[in-house]
Order: C-alpha cells, then sequence, then structure tokens
C-alpha cells in the first residue's frame, strides 16, 4: 500500500471514542483559537480584498464567515476566506516542531464551510479536525520542512492535503475516493517565497493559506464526482517528497498511524509575529520582568539562532507590517518597545518608529554557538546587555501557546475574548465558546457569526 492509501484508510475509519482525551482538548483549543484569529484577521485590508473577490464570485451556499456579518458562500470560496482571515495577521496555529503545517487555516477553516454546506453534527466536524491533522502533520514531518529551502511557502503545499481529508470525511468519501482526493490535492499545491525578498506584494502570503483551503475542498468535491488523483501522490516517483523536497523521510508519513497522535503537537501562537521571534520575544519580556528594566536601560541585544531564521528571517527594512511580522529582529525590537501581548499593537505606525527601526538595526544575530542548545528552528538565545554592564541571558524551546506549556481554559478564553472583542458583542462571545468547548455533543454547528437578532 502507498502511504496515500493508509492515511485514507486511516481517515475514514477513524472514531473519536479512539481518540485520546488529550487530542480532543487540543482539538477544541484549535477551534476556538482558529475562529478567534479569523475574526480578528477578517478586519484587515488585504483580506476585505480576497472576501470582495469571493463574493464576485461565489456561487451560492450555505457556508459563513468567521468575523463577517450576514454573508453566505459555497464551500470552496468560505473556505478560500476564512482559511486567509486565519493567515491574515501571523496569529494562526501550527505544529511544533515545525514541519510547515497551519491547522487552523487549512483544516479547521475548510472543515466548517463544508460542515455548513453538509449540516454536519459538532462530533463529525471535531473528528475531521483531527483527521486532517494527522494527516496533514504527518506530510510537513515526511518533508523534514525541507521545500522552504528551494524558495517554496511550506502550508501551500501541504495545505491542500489536511483540508482535503477533512472536507472528505464530511463528504462521506470512501477509501478510494479518499485516496483520489489526495492526489487530486498534490496537484492543488501552490505558494513561492518571494514575497521574503521583494519590496512589495507581501499580501500574497496570506493568500496561499486560503488557497490551500479552497484547494482540499476543490479536490474532494471532485473526488465525490468520480475524478481520480494518483495514489502515488505522496512518495511515489514525481510525487510531492520527490518534486517539493530536497531531503525527506517517507516513513514518517504512516509510522504510528493512529498510536502516536500528532494533533497533540499543536501550538497556538501569543504573539502576532512569524513563530521564530517567539521564544526570543517572551525570553525579553520575562527578563525584563524579572530584573525590572526597561528599552531605555538597553545598551545591546544579541540573538543565537538557527539557519532558518538567518537565512529567511532577518529583514532589517521592513517596507509594510506583513515583512514587519516575518521578521525576527524587527519583532524583538518592536517587543522592546511595546507589550507584545497586545495585537494591536502591531500596526502600521510602528514601521515609522524609529526607535523600533534602530534597534531592529542594532540587534546582533549569529548561529548557535552550541549544538546542543538548537532544538529546532524556534529555539534561541537571548543575551541582553544593559547600559550599566549587566548582562542576562535566557536560553529558551519554549513559549506559552507550545503543546508543553499549553493555554490553560481561563488563558484560552482571554485570548478569544482579546480578539473578537471587535467582531462580537459580550453576549456572542459567551454563546460561541461554550458552544465550541461542547461541539463534540452538538447536534447542528453552533452560531460563531454574527446574528442580527443576538443582542
Amino acid at each position: 500500500m502507498y502511504a496515500s492509501e493508509k492515511l485514507a484508510h486511516f481517515a475514514v475509519n477513524l472514531s473519536l471514542d479512539s481518540v485520546p482525551p488529550e487530542v480532543l482538548r487540543a482539538a477544541k483549543s484549535l477551534v476556538i483559537d482558529t475562529v478567534g484569529v479569523a475574526s480578528y484577521g477578517s478586519l484587515f485590508p488585504w483580506s476585505q480584498s480576497i472576501l470582495r473577490f469571493a463574493q464576485a464570485t461565489s456561487a451560492a451556499g450555505h457556508a459563513r464567515l468567521f468575523g463577517v456579518d450576514g454573508v453566505r458562500m459555497s464551500a470552496p470560496q468560505a473556505a478560500l476566506c476564512n482559511g486567509a482571515f486565519s493567515h491574515a495577521f501571523e496569529q494562526d496555529s501550527l505544529r511544533k516542531p515545525g514541519a510547515g503545517v497551519h491547522p487552523g487555516a487549512t483544516v479547521l477553516a475548510p472543515a466548517w464551510a463544508v460542515a455548513e454546506e453538509c449540516d454536519a453534527s459538532g462530533a463529525n466536524l471535531l473528528k475531521a479536525v483531527i483527521a486532517g491533522c494527522e494527516v496533514m502533520f504527518r506530510i510537513g514531518a515526511a518533508s523534514l520542512h525541507s521545500s522552504e529551502k528551494k524558495g517554496f511557502h511550506a502550508p501551500g503545499l501541504t495545505g491542500p492535503y489536511g483540508s482535503a481529508v477533512a472536507s472528505g470525511l464530511l463528504l462521506g468519501l470512501n477509501e478510494s475516493q479518499m485516496v483520489s482526493a489526495l492526489g487530486i490535492a498534490g496537484s492543488l499545491s501552490a505558494g513561492l517565497m518571494a514575497f521574503t525578498k521583494s519590496n512589495q506584494g507581501s499580501d500574497v502570503k496570506r493568500l496561499h493559506l486560503g488557497r490551500a483551503a479552497e484547494a482540499g475542498v476543490v479536490a474532494a468535491m471532485l473526488a465525490k464526482e468520480g475524478l481520480d488523483g494518483p495514489e502515488t501522490i505522496l512518495e511515489g516517483r514525481f510525487g510531492f517528497l520527490e518534486a517539493y523536497c530536497d531531503d525527506s523521510n517517507a516513513e514518517l508519513l504512516t509510522t504510528n498511524l493512529g498510536s502516536s497522535w500528532e494533533t497533540s503537537k499543536t501550538c497556538l501562537k501569543a504573539f502576532p509575529c512569524h513563530i521564530t521571534a517567539h521564544t526570543p520575544i517572551e525570553s525579553l519580556r520575562v527578563l525584563m520582568g524579572e530584573h525590572r528594566f526597561i528599552a531605555e536601560q538597553v545598551a545591546q541585544i544579541h540573538l543565537e539562532v538557527s539557519e532558518k531564521v538567518l537565512s529567511h528571517h532577518v529583514i532589517r527594512e521592513p517596507s509594510d507590517i506583513k515583512q514587519a511580522q516575518y521578521s525576527t529582529p524587527f519583532c524583538v525590537a518592536w517587543a522592546l518597545h511595546h507589550d507584545p501581548y497586545q495585537p494591536g499593537n502591531m500596526n502600521d505606525a510602528i514601521l515609522h518608529d524609529e526607535l523600533v527601526r534602530q534597534t531592529c538595526r542594532d540587534i546582533q544575530l549569529s548561529p548557535f554557538s552550541q549544538s546542543e542548545k538548537k532544538n529546532s528552528a524556534w529555539s534561541s538565545l537571548l543575551r541582553v546587555t544593559l547600559k550599566s554592564g549587566k548582562v542576562y541571558e535566557l536560553w529558551s524551546d519554549e513559549f506559552l501557546g507550545s503543546p508543553n506549556k499549553p493555554l490553560n481554559s481561563t488563558q484560552l478564553q482571554q485570548r478569544f475574548f482579546q480578539l473578537t472583542q471587535g467582531c462580537l458583542n459580550k453576549k456572542q462571545w459567551w454563546i460561541a465558546l461554550n458552544s465550541v468547548q461542547d461541539l463534540a455533543s452538538l447536534r447542528d454547528l453552533p452560531d460563531l457569526i454574527y446574528s442580527p437578532d443576538m443582542e
């Protein structure tokens, strides 16, 4: 059997009764986080551009959009919007260790759209999300995250598979159809890293996730209509691993499938920044709190980071907010001068904040001097030298929201409210949050979006 056949068999035969409690908790947290993140993300100009396009081209449908009042679309177009909204402001979920996957944008967003079209239960949606994560995370892991070295944006490549599996389950695909859905999804992958080395065009990064979400829905719908896709799509000749990856490990596609749960590796973000900035930002704020120093007392910041940061995430003079969020030194400079736990503090005015820009220019970066310190591409060793001569240092590979340091229920609620307060009133917030927490027992999906009669 090829990997796509084994993965399809697993997904189609998955039962929620077999899923460990901690995996269910991770999946529910993913749903709550994504609804909040996407609602917040719907407000930005680039999201509104995608929304206008979808409104102009969508067929009639029943799927609603996160954070948008009174709009219903066909499932593919709703997935396009909700996927892009989820990734609109660098706050959406991913996997730790990194594998080039964003489950909120490319599994939950399309699954929600299809579930509304199919009038699916909350339990079926939850099962579809878990199955999509299990498959997509393994595909990302098998790539050894090497596709971005070739210039591909990894979530645009892996996302269609997760979306196809989640959508396919909700559409009732059998094993053979699910294999085809995966095969079709592989030919709908897309996304280039050109935005990191250009002076404009970084809006396209958000589109990559929306297109991946949409592609998986289309793949599943085509498979249901009888279109075939190659079963060799993952590890076969000219398949995903060969075409997109300089290095890979095909064994990871199915190793411990059904016994070792990838969904538990889901990671939620604490800051509106690329994930490589999270450990140094948290380390910086921890040191500032413990030793009671402020930005004006800092003489120098030095970071030891991974090769991925040095090759992809050092943008000293970002031309827009999207490039700023993608730059590790800029995000650390921003966190020195502003509260990083308030996403509203990451705004266009920051681009013209000379204190932030000068700090970004001055931050020193180097590769890890001790190989044992490099746990992952997200690890960092932060060294802060004060004008008094005092030096503080902190190494980290964890941050609030990572699997080993998850948000508790109170923190998750606070984050949800913080993100949705511009889209939902307090009553809607409580109904949405309580509904998602009880998702597995709901016959119908909760009304998480605007409802005019709810006052």
